[in-house]
């Protein structure tokens, strides 16, 4: 019955590509867009996650995303460090500004500055160079993929020379850091030096990057230091949290790719739900003929399903190469989209979509399937 099932199938090939054509463009569509929204998502935390020494970040009440920042004064790094449970706490300072190469190139960058002695929250991937580096005069590490953008086709090396905002800056060591959300071009420099790049006013301290002592809990001292403090303090997992929040409630990032999402749901099942109703509608003589040699209703709704579900596993198949092709060809570790992945869990998400959608698509032909009377078989 099977092997009936798939001649019938494959019989009329023009109606199985439009079906396949539908289930995988669907499934691209979907796969691609939740990748790309998750990927983004991440992104918009890179900065927190790469601070990979640190479990507590403390701020002006007002701040809700590493992107947003209220300098505070610089007395407020000694009462954290007072409270009880606190372990060491040091001064990290985030802005933004043009960098300009010796050549005339001009890109956005994402200016770090970390504590001058200990150099806490500097990423810990480092292509050429380490953090002790950072120690040099003018100095200043920067990702690879800002490099790559302000030389273009010259091979990774340091000494190049930048200017921000009319200041000398030195590149002693290329980083692998983690992509920002909002810059292309990611610098680390000492705090002393990466604050006086920005014209930040009497107060320039961004965050205070803590550690809670050992056998204490971090969201537990992050409480106690808003309570004797009155700043704002959370554990990197809650920050983490608070940042992804504040992009899904204020921005229209879910809508825009949700948009996409929907429409490239309804699109695939509209194809494949038209497209199968016809291929249900010229082999309806076919189903007759099956009731006529006694086959009952419940294997001939068996039959159709399995003819679904064959198409939805080879378009499904397709659709999801395709997405995963796109991931590993256009977001490489050298490329602008790095760090977006295809992870398993959004595929096994679409993949239970996809066999919703098939059967919701097949229900219409189902009902002419079911209602079909055998005598159609000897009919004109």
């Amino acid at each position: 019955m099977l092997g009936l099932a798939l001649k019938m199938l494959f019989g009329d090939r023009a109606k199985v590509l439009g079906l396949v054509f539908g289930v995988a463009f669907a499934t691209l569509l979907v796969t691609q867009q939740g990748a790309m929204f998750v990927g983004l998502m991440t992104r918009s935390q890179n900065i927190i996650a790469d601070a990979q020494d640190v479990d507590i970040w403390v701020m002006d009440p007002s701040v809700e995303h590493p992107d947003l920042v209220r300098p505070m004064r610089d007395g407020e790094l000694f009462k954290v460090r007072g409270v009880p449970g606190v372990a060491w706490a040091t001064p990290f300072f985030k802005g933004g500004a043009p960098v300009k190469t010796q050549e005339g190139r001009t890109k956005g960058a994402v200016i770090l500055g970390v504590d001058d002695a200990t150099l806490v929250g500097v990423t810990q991937r480092f292509v050429i160079g380490s953090p002790t580096d950072l120690q040099r005069p003018d100095a200043i590490a920067i990702d690879r993929v800002g490099f790559m953008q302000l030389w273009p086709g010259e091979p990774l090396s340091v000494g190049k020379v930048l200017e921000l905002n009319e200041r000398r800056a030195v590149v002693t060591a290329i980083t692998d850091a983690a992509p920002a959300f909002s810059a292309q071009v990611i610098i680390h420099a000492r705090y002393s030096q990466a604050s006086s790049y920005l014209p930040t006013g009497r107060n320039r301290l961004s965050f205070i990057l803590a550690r809670a002592m050992q056998g204490a809990e971090p969201s537990t001292v992050a409480r106690d230091i808003t309570e004797r403090t009155g700043l704002k303090a959370h554990s990197s997992e809650e920050f983490s949290r608070q940042t992804v929040r504040y992009y899904l409630r204020n921005t229209g990032i879910p809508i825009s790719f949700g948009t996409t999402i929907v429409l490239g749901i309804v699109v695939g099942a509209a194809i494949v739900g038209l497209t199968f109703s016809m291929f249900v509608s010229e082999n309806i003589a076919q189903y007759a003929m099956l009731k006529v040699i006694g086959v009952t209703n419940i294997r001939l709704v068996g039959l159709v399903l399995f003819q679904a579900c064959v198409v939805g596993v080879i378009g499904y198949a397709i659709g999801t190469g395709l997405a995963a092709a796109f991931f590993a060809f256009a977001c490489t570790p050298t490329s602008a989209l790095r760090g977006f992945v295809l992870p398993w869990w959004i595929a096994t998400a679409v993949a239970g979509t996809i066999l919703v959608l098939i059967l919701l698509s097949s229900l219409a032909s189902l009902r002419r399937v079911l209602v079909v009377e055998p005598a159609v078989v000897f009919s004109g």
